[in-house]
């Protein structure tokens, strides 16, 4: 079985993280094969709008696996995840992504939250980004995106502490849409999708065109792959990730 699922219901493509027994968090590969996946659905003109989801009760996911991803790309010493320093998540996509968010929300999988345009979470949602309490920072848009789409406070607090926040105040600060029960977190994320994808597909992929380019990402996608370079060479992002494996306390030196 496959580690990202795709499917089509009429005009809307679900793709699902598949990865549960690891909290859907993402190998290599599999942003791989996502990358792959987005390429479809912008050349499908039968795909009017795309769920994403993460499979099982737990996790929509919890990031890049700090165990494999990670070592991966402090010992290249830049981000392997993101190689074109001008794109992110579902960035050139303009058909509209809706995200169908269950337990946990973190770093990368918060990542690829922040590349969708509406979000129904379940009750027990969790959102955070804890990437420098292992000496890393959230080198997939968060920098350029989070602080455009919610309170600069809030989204500080997020990026420097490695907090994390409750599915209710996510809907307070604007991160989601609504807030459900978890057994109807999906069926709630398709039935937004059915009904944009019901509209004009000229006129809805062009609105979220408009309001993407309207706010020019790209430099600011550009600064965070360069100082994320910088991060992912220091002794304290190799430090991050074996002190996760090693289940003990980093030891930074700054540096």
């Amino acid at each position: 079985m496959s580690e990202v699922e795709y499917e089509q219901r009429g005009g809307v493509a679900l793709i699902t993280l598949n990865r549960p027994a690891k909290l859907n968090a993402f190998t290599l590969e599999m942003v791989w094969e996502l990358d792959r996946l987005t390429s479809v659905v912008r050349q499908d003109d039968s795909v009017r709008c795309v769920v994403v989801t993460g499979a099982g009760e737990r996790a929509f996911s919890a990031g890049g696996d700090l165990a494999t991803l990670l070592p991966a790309t402090v010992e290249a010493g830049h981000d392997v995840v993101n190689p074109d320093p001008t794109r992110r998540f579902f960035s050139d996509l303009f058909k509209p992504v809706v995200a169908a968010v269950r337990g946990v929300c973190i770093g990368g999988g918060l990542e690829i939250m922040l590349g969708t345009d509406l979000r129904i979470a379940s009750e027990d949602a969790r959102f955070g980004l804890g990437e420098v309490r292992w000496g890393l920072i959230p080198g997939a848009g968060s920098h350029a995106r989070l602080p455009r789409q919610i309170p600069w406070a809030v989204a500080m607090q997020l990026l420097l502490t490695g907090d994390q926040i409750t599915s209710a105040r996510a809907f307070e600060v604007g991160l989601i849409n609504e807030v459900t029960a978890p057994q109807d977190v999906l069926n709630r994320a398709f039935e937004i999708a059915e009904r944009i994808a019901a509209n004009g597909p000229v006129a809805v992929q062009t609105a979220k065109e408009a309001a993407v380019r309207g706010l020019a990402l790209t430099d600011a996608f550009v600064i965070e792959h360069a100082l994320n370079t910088r991060v992912l060479r220091s002794a304290d992002a190799a430090e991050g990730p074996k002190a996760f494996v090693e289940k003990r306390i980093p030891r930074f030196v700054g540096r």
